[in-house]
């Protein structure tokens, strides 16, 4: 875990780059309110900072980004609040998509979308359509997401595999069960960023970060451009991932990191 200080060594020094990151983005409320403004204007804001995060992660060739929208629990927000975020990302669908195609990059919706009023419903499935053959990035937008979620609907659905009789009970395991996931298809999550200063996951991704490494910044959302990305890649790339071995067994050249 680290704060955002600077940090001398270079993205591509030392350890492999992450094939996943995630972010949640945190801070859009209180940059807007720093500078005597509505939280909504931070929410706008923000985007500029999810555009620059994905052209950085497209530039480094990270394969896939999975952005932390609007969770859940997110509906408990004022209703003023909620209404500036859907038509956020009712406007942001319509300006970008074309975009994201243009640069190659696959977007993908996980949540779930039954709460959304079906025309943006339909606007993801169209956009997810334009974009499902593009192999430079995929950007996971989650959307009405949570973590127990992700996981409670892949139970379900284990369970109706299991009364149609084509999966046994006692053939459940770690690894089946991760094809039931939102992000079952996609590289395992190797580094997930929280911006604004908290230093929790907020009920997300809860089973794709079992072994992720973390890294947490003061930086609020809408501050958080390519450099601070990469201060956090170049933190991920400094550390000795051991998922449960010891230092010596991972690499006895580097004994005593980590």
């Amino acid at each position: 875990m680290s704060s955002d200080s600077s940090n001398e060594a270079s993205s591509s020094s030392e350890g492999a780059l992450p094939k996943h990151v995630a972010i949640i983005m945190d801070g859009n409320g209180r940059w807007a309110q720093q500078q005597g403004k509505l939280r909504t204007f931070g929410h706008k804001a923000g985007v500029d900072a999810v555009r620059a995060s994905v052209r950085f992660a497209r530039k480094k060739g990270i394969k896939a980004l999975t952005l932390f929208a609007f969770s859940s629990e997110n509906w408990k927000r004022p209703k003023d609040e909620v209404k500036v975020l859907m038509q956020l990302f009712n406007l942001v669908l319509s300006s970008e998509v074309k975009k994201l195609n243009k640069n190659n990059i696959r977007l993908k919706v996980i949540g779930d979308l039954s709460a959304f009023e079906q025309k943006l419903v339909d606007k993801i499935r169209k956009a997810e359509a334009l974009t499902e053959n593009n192999t430079s990035l995929t950007l996971n937008i989650a959307a009405n997401y949570g973590g127990r979620w992700d996981i409670v609907n892949a139970a379900k659905q284990i369970v109706a595999d299991v009364e149609q009789g084509l999966v046994k009970s006692e053939e459940i395991t770690e690894e089946s069960f991760n094809k039931y996931t939102c992000m079952s298809d996609l590289p395992t999550l190797d580094l997930l960023i929280r911006t604004g200063g908290d230093h929790r996951v907020s009920n997300f991704l809860l089973w794709q970060c079992a072994y992720a490494e973390f890294y947490f910044c003061e930086t609020l959302w809408p501050d958080f451009d390519e450099q601070k990305f990469d201060e956090a890649i170049s933190d991920f790339c400094q550390r000795q991932r051991r998922f449960g071995q010891t230092g010596e067994q991972v690499s006895p050249d580097n004994q005593g990191q980590g």
